[in-house]
């Protein structure tokens, strides 16, 4: 009986992994939020908390004039809600141009020391959160004893430092409570994996991780370089990889940033798109990858989950790659040390689509004219792609068992060649839900 012990003790481990919440949250870009008034952030968060989401990470850039006056008003907005959702501050060294100070006015310790009070502020490990998009060249500023901890006290620091490479954190782990990876979409013609999840993870032992989990990326019309990375089936297999991965957090990107064609929030206005990029975001509606968020988000928190309908959720650009010029826009992003290639080498033509069911099921796909492909769905989670093959029209989407049609949906038509008026190919998704 001597393997008892430490058998015990095992069990008394991971009794205490499994028990530790996690949390999802998602990244609001709040330079997007520009016309966004009080009763708007409250419209957003009730939609975030109504899809299972616990906290939306604000990201802001250094300087920039819409920052205070949006914060302000997300935090009387979930104030006012009091519905336990929570907000914290994610710092962008890039986004602004100028990397944020780290004390004074206007800088990380003023925001932390003005909002960490907050009844809204999400704390863990009973200190305020806070992370942020890269700022290696501030590291410093974070350090243990350093200006920011010595002005705002104790902080649970998860930076995305994900440029160091997993290889470069190095000593930088004491200044660090847990890490965050921004590498959430694959490199050039591939599916993404979970591979350098798991290396993060393995350089940052003791530490908490935070997975990236996103549906798509298209940078469009920036006035610099564009480029498309493969999103595809990335919605459900990167939500099917933090089932292997286990992070004690999961990050959206994103909430709303329309000009990366990841968003997931609603389109408010669109004075808050990026200049150029409205072409590509009209008509091309992202809130049903919100749909199955409560199932996911359930699953990666080993909660409960009654499937008390038949869902599906599905999405595609709405005309083949080739039906359209690619306007300069690249696959891949040489200015991150990828290799350029053709963006239509990197996206596939076909529709992704998800089918959530009660129990077996078949579901079929109809493009058009064209015969109906079918595939056969087992209770839970099922996710399929169907290339366009040359067809064209508008698919019709169903859930048959027992020979009966139980739920049935039509989703934007497919064409020929692209329907932009610049003539522009579109890599943004359509997305649609039932």
């Amino acid at each position: 009986m001597a393997f008892l012990r430490p058998f015990v003790a095992a069990l008394v481990l991971l009794a205490q992994y499994a028990s530790a919440q996690k949390y999802v949250f998602a990244h609001v870009v709040v330079g997007n939020t520009a016309a966004h008034t009080q009763a708007t952030w409250e419209n957003d968060i009730t939609l975030a908390k109504n899809a299972g989401i616990d906290a939306f990470a604000l990201n802001g850039g250094y300087p920039d004039s819409n920052i205070p006056i949006q914060v302000a008003n997300a935090f009387a907005a979930a104030e006012a809600l009091g519905s336990g959702f929570k907000l914290f501050f994610s710092f962008d060294y890039l986004g602004g141009g100028t990397p944020w100070p780290a004390t004074g006015s206007n800088s990380v310790a003023s925001y932390l020391n003005q909002y960490k009070s907050s009844s809204a502020y999400f704390n863990y490990a009973g200190a305020p959160f806070a992370s942020t998009f890269e700022g290696t060249g501030n590291i410093g500023d974070w350090a243990q004893g350093g200006p920011i901890r010595s002005a705002v006290g104790n902080v649970y620091f998860v930076p995305d430092w994900t440029s160091l490479g997993p290889g470069g954190i190095g000593g930088d782990l004491n200044n660090i409570e847990g890490f965050f990876s921004w590498d959430m979409w694959p490199n050039g013609a591939t599916n993404k994996t979970d591979d350098t999840d798991l290396a993060w993870k393995a350089a940052t032992p003791g530490k908490t991780y935070m997975m990236g989990v996103s549906p798509w990326f298209f940078h469009s019309a920036s006035g610099g370089t564009d480029w498309v990375w493969r999103g595809d089936d990335l919605w459900a297999s990167r939500w099917a990889q933090t089932l292997a991965v286990n992070p004690q957090f999961v990050e959206i990107v994103t909430w709303n940033d329309f000009g990366e064609s990841h968003y997931i929030g609603p389109l408010t206005t669109n004075s808050e798109v990026a200049a150029g990029s409205a072409i590509y975001v009209d008509n091309n509606p992202h809130d049903s990858w919100r749909d199955f968020l409560p199932y996911y988000i359930a699953q990666y928190k080993g909660s409960s989950f009654d499937i008390s309908r038949d869902q599906m959720q599905y999405w595609y650009h709405t005309a083949p790659t080739a039906g359209g010029s690619t306007c300069g826009v690249i696959g891949n992003n040489p200015d991150q040390g990828q290799t350029e290639l053709s963006p239509n080498a990197v996206v596939e033509d076909a529709i992704f689509f998800s089918a959530l069911l009660m129990s077996a099921a078949t579901v079929t796909v109809k493009v058009g004219s064209n015969p109906a492909k079918s595939y056969a769905g087992v209770a839970g989670i099922n996710h399929w792609s169907q290339p366009f093959n040359g067809q064209t029209g508008a698919p019709v989407f169903s859930v048959v068992r027992n020979g009966a049609t139980v739920k049935s949906n039509t989703g934007t038509a497919i064409t020929a060649s692209t329907t932009l008026s610049n003539g522009c190919t579109n890599y943004n998704a359509w997305v649609g839900s039932f």
